[in-house]
């Protein structure tokens, strides 16, 4: 059940998935057809069209077919492998690769939004080498990896070789990158090198239809962080990629629904419509809501629905753009361990991304991440405890907790897709016990419910 709603940039309004405003005559953005439609201009393409014998209308048919086979894979793979319970070594082959890593290049982020894990787990304020990066990067490469994300806690553009980290990857031929940003630190100079270095997707995550909702969801950890000031910086990123005639990267920006912003939800429309691709608002559930944030009339509906059902008055509840309550009376398998790999700063793998700080890894690619797993938490909580500037807003932060200790030896992205560690999580899903993996039994993520509406 998927009840975000999408706003797409165009002439004309579009919301989409609600009865607002009509989309019948509107072509709506479509990115996996655009990415398609608009190979000949990737960068990994034109890295190969360089340095390879193959005609180039040939080259460019198969880079086509790699991107569209690997999307279609996104959606049908993990779907495939849950329904014959294909584990372990059988993933490989039959020719079920990682589809994306996620590769923190940076776990350090300037805000403190009050509901994100950096408020309650204590996560490091580090980069990534280079060598590590390239080294993750090559691995992907050899297992045919066809996307990259190049963050997962942090603010990617805070690392300074963000943009190099880029074009390496795209040198190499991975076909897909992409970033999540807050765009505090998306400058003029940054947006057009990320533009040179072919970056093809970037998200926004902005909170807020207004200055004050806005700077109330994502406070400066060590300065103010000023709405105009990143709304300037979004806008801008628009007017240089289109002075610079670029057709990459394509941008989506997202707004997390809670209380505050539930209502500006047109207005943040309004105010992206002409400077962003592709506009979304996502259900606060999936960030830890709980019966609480819910209304009065809200609570009643709630509970008249879990009664109807013979569900307790405890259970999970998706409250989605319009305002409409579902309750889940049962776990589903997760798609996201036959999708990808979430590597951290310092090369420890996690097989999810809400998995916050890899606290039930899978594996290791680099000694860094195991010789002192917690010297980089507890200098974190050493300096909140002192109310260190860039600290003082993060008083309720803990040690995260371990779920899984695999063998402390360094191994490839490809013996860990394959490994015992994720094969028993795979497992566990696959029979219907999503709830004895400690780590997932937590989990908010929206899509691993079975959702039940009135």
């Amino acid at each position: 059940m998927n009840n975000d709603i999408k706003l797409k940039r165009n002439k004309q309004e579009v919301l989409i998935g609600s009865s607002r405003l009509s989309t019948s005559d509107i072509a709506v953005y479509d990115r996996d057809i655009y990415m398609a439609e608009n190979m000949s201009f990737n960068k990994a393409y034109k890295f190969a069209e360089i340095s390879s014998n193959i005609d180039s209308n040939e080259l460019l048919y198969e880079f086509k077919n790699k991107y569209k086979d690997y999307r279609k894979r996104w959606r049908e793979q993990p779907k495939e492998c849950i329904n014959s319970l294909n584990f372990g070594s059988r993933l490989l082959e039959s020719g079920n690769n990682p589809l994306c890593i996620d590769i923190e290049t940076a776990s350090v982020c300037d805000l403190a939004c009050p509901f994100c894990y950096r408020e309650s787990l204590a996560t490091p304020d580090k980069i990534m080498s280079q060598n590590l990066f390239e080294n993750i990067v090559d691995q992907a490469v050899d297992m045919g990896v066809p996307s990259i994300k190049l963050n997962y806690r942090g603010e990617p553009l805070m690392h300074p070789k963000l943009y190099k980290m880029i074009e390496y990857a795209k040198k190499k031929g991975i076909i897909e990158t992409i970033i999540n940003t807050n765009a505090t630190h998306l400058s003029g100079k940054i947006s057009r090198r990320l533009i040179d270095a072919g970056l093809d997707f970037m998200i926004y995550s902005f909170d807020g239809g207004t200055k004050e909702t806005y700077e109330k969801m994502r406070p400066g950890r060590f300065k103010k962080n000023v709405f105009e000031d990143v709304y300037k910086n979004i806008v801008r990123f628009s007017d240089i990629r289109e002075k610079m005639n670029a057709r990459f990267p394509r941008t989506k920006i997202q707004m997390i629904l809670t209380n505050n912003s539930y209502s500006e939800q047109e207005l943040f429309f309004n105010l992206f419509n002409d400077c962003v691709d592709e506009v979304t608002v996502t259900q606060y559930s999936e960030r830890g809501g709980n019966i609480e944030d819910l209304s009065v009339a809200e609570k009643a509906r709630y509970k008249e629905l879990c009664d109807s059902l013979g569900l307790p008055g405890d259970v999970p509840y998706l409250k989605d753009a319009k305002g409409n309550i579902s309750v889940s009376d049962s776990r589903r398998p997760c798609e996201q361990p036959y999708q990808r790999m979430m590597v951290t700063y310092d090369g420890r793998v996690a097989m999810c991304c809400t998995d916050w700080g890899a606290m039930h890894p899978i594996g290791y690619v680099a000694n860094n991440s195991f010789e002192d797993e917690d010297s980089d938490k507890r200098l974190v909580l050493n300096r909140i405890n002192s109310k260190k500037k860039g600290f003082d807003l993060m008083q309720n932060v803990k040690m995260p907790p371990k779920f899984n200790k695999p063998n402390k030896v360094i191994q490839t992205l490809s013996e860990i897709w394959i490994g015992t560690e994720v094969e028993r999580v795979r497992k566990l899903h696959g029979e219907g016990k999503v709830n004895d993996v400690v780590i997932c039994k937590g989990c908010t993520f929206k899509d691993t419910y079975n959702w039940i509406s009135a």
